[in-house]
Formats: C-alpha cells, structure tokens, sequence
C-alpha cells in the first residue's frame, strides 16, 4: 500500500515474525554505498527543507520558522551552529527506518527531549507551530573527524512507540520518566560515515544541522528524494 521495497530488506518478507519487525528491518549488504569524502545522507527520506542557520532560525514550512534552540534544547549547543547548514529529511512509511551517522567522527553526547507526538506530514509540518522543537526527540551531538560539529536529530512522531539508539541502550523515546536525560561519553563513541546510530519504530524526521567548520550541506530542492549514504555536501579541508 505504501510502496515498501521488501525486496530491498535483508530477508524475504515471510521471515519477519511482525509488521514492526518487517519496519524496524536492515537492508540486503551493500545496497546502499556510502560516498566517501563528503557529508553523506543519514537516511532514507524526502526533502523537507533545506537551508543555511542565520539568528538561530531555521525553516519548518514556507512561511513557517522555529528556533535551533528550541530543537537542541541548548542555547550554547545552538551558537556552535551559526552560519552553517541544515537539512530536514522525512521518512514516510515505504521509508527504511534506521539512521546512520553523516560523518565520521566521535559522539561526545546524546540528550532525550520529551515532547509531544504530533504527525510529521506535510500538512502538520505546514500547520504546527514548532513542530520539530515540541516533539519528542533525541539529539545527538557529533564531531567530525575533520573537525566541526554535527548534530543528528531524529524527531518522534505520531505512533513512534521508540526510538532507540545502537550506541547507548539506556537512552530512548518514550521513556517512562518524562524528564530531559543527558548522556555524555568518556571515551567519545567513534563512527564512520554510514555507521548505524539508530531506529525508527514508525515513520518520522532527522533534523541535520552542521557547524560552518563541519563543512557544508550542499543546495537541496524540497520535495526530492535521497537515499542513505549518498553524498549531500563537501567536508572541510583537513587543514
């Protein structure tokens, strides 16, 4: 009905024991390579908005905006992102649901922001004030290997009963207790680009933002469609 690839998933259809197994699935080895030298797509999705951060704003819709730091939750966190990129990636229900890391580098923190589950469509994102900063949301902080910082926000959504991360089984959506939970790691976590960061138990948002020095997200047009591990933008020079 949606327009799911079963043929895309690592095993034939019949040997997920449930429907949110079949959604929570891995894909077939090597089905999505990972452009090397570039910021890449954490996700599958469409594009739902594309942009350059300036006075702590970012677009949700046309004629929509809401602050960074509603997002993050940090105003300090927040500054590091001035100047830079972003972009808004939705996946839809026909979408593979787990989210990777855009860069390589090392996770320092991750923080659990509880909020509301408002649907993330096209309709709300254009009729919810904040829709992004009131929902229920992770935010995880990353430094790139090439210096900078990018933060990967997946944004719960209507029916999202978890979103759960691979590098720290501790911290989750819908948690029981409805208070903000940081976590930071000391040692950092290192990733490569394309690494698994977590899932998606229904369709939502990632928020990508990167600090001018992360490098920058390349002209996005809203409304294409990208697929996990493709390049969306050019890394700092490793001077």
């Amino acid at each position: 009905m949606f327009g799911a690839r079963p043929q895309e998933a690592a095993f034939p259809v019949e040997q997920y024991p449930s429907l949110n197994a079949f959604f929570t699935r891995e894909l077939r080895p090597g089905l999505r390579p990972v452009a090397t030298r570039a910021i890449v797509s954490p996700v599958d999705a469409t594009v739902g908005a594309y942009g350059i951060v300036r006075s702590d704003t970012l677009v949700q819709a046309k004629g929509r905006d809401y602050a960074l730091t509603a997002l993050l939750g940090d105003s300090a966190s927040a500054d590091r992102y001035e100047g830079g990129t972003y972009a808004t990636l939705y996946l839809s229900p026909r979408d593979y649901h787990r989210f990777h890391a855009p860069v390589a580098g090392e996770i320092t923190a991750a923080t659990y922001i509880p909020g509301s589950l408002w649907p993330v469509n096209v309709a709300a994102v254009a009729n919810v004030a904040n829709l992004f900063a009131v929902n229920e949301r992770i935010v995880i902080e990353l430094d790139g290997e090439r210096g900078g910082r990018v933060a990967v926000v997946p944004v719960g959504a209507t029916m999202v009963g978890m979103t759960r991360l691979a590098f720290d089984d501790d911290l989750h959506t819908n948690a029981r207790r409805r208070e903000v939970r940081h976590h930071r790691y000391d040692p950092p976590v290192h990733v490569e680009a394309g690494a698994a960061l977590g899932h998606f138990e229904f369709g939502s948002t990632i928020v990508l933002v990167c600090s001018p020095d992360a490098g920058t997200i390349e002209p996005l047009t809203v409304g294409a469609t990208v697929r996990m591990g493709q390049r969306l933008g050019r890394l700092p020079d490793r001077s």
